[in-house]
């Protein structure tokens, strides 16, 4: 099958616009190739399917806590891909260890919903191979107010609750590509 599509958008550029939060990672700079640890660990990937570090800064006031995402929107599908969907981080968490993706080292009241692999924990990048390298967009959503989400709500329901209580988001994107 032949996946060669065009580049799907940036989706949060088709957003609202929201204030920016600045966000970084000692495991990658914003443009460089996911490395090996936050690369899938099945399907004939040989990766760690480790999250990656992450922090941000400049939440706006009136944010009660952080909601973490991993997108592929190159995906050859219709929806893209949800690799990662972190909830409930506390307003006075402002750093994820790598490897929080797992569920260890969670703040108190951060939960995992499903991600497109099935499993409520962060999926590293499995993009098909021979095609074009793929985007990673981890973005740290600030929100106001109570989601009312738990565990159970799918990614889209997570993201547009998400949208709907959204403050500020800062977005680091990295790139992979299977030969």
């Amino acid at each position: 099958m032949d996946l060669e599509r065009p580049e799907a958008p940036d989706p949060y550029t088709l957003l609202p616009q929201v204030p920016s939060l600045a966000v970084t990672s000692e495991s990658f700079a914003d443009g460089d190739t996911l490395p090996d640890e936050q690369v899938y660990n099945d399907w004939g990937f040989s990766g760690e399917n480790k999250s990656p570090q992450l922090s941000w800064s400049g939440a706006p006031e009136g944010t009660t806590g952080y909601v973490v995402t991993c997108f592929d929107p190159d995906a050859p599908t219709p929806s893209g891909f949800w690799h990662w969907l972190l909830l409930g981080i506390p307003a006075d968490v402002t750093s994820l260890d790598a490897g929080a993706g797992s569920g260890e080292n969670l703040p108190e009241g951060a939960f995992h919903v499903r991600n497109d692999f099935g499993t409520k924990d962060y999926g590293g990048a499995a993009p098909p191979a021979d095609v074009r390298p793929h985007r990673y967009m981890f973005a740290v959503h600030a929100v106001g107010g109570d989601l009312g989400l738990d565990e159970n709500a799918t990614p889209a329901v997570a993201a547009f609750t998400t949208g709907g209580n959204l403050l500020a988001r800062g977005v680091i994107t990295a790139t992979y590509n299977a030969k």
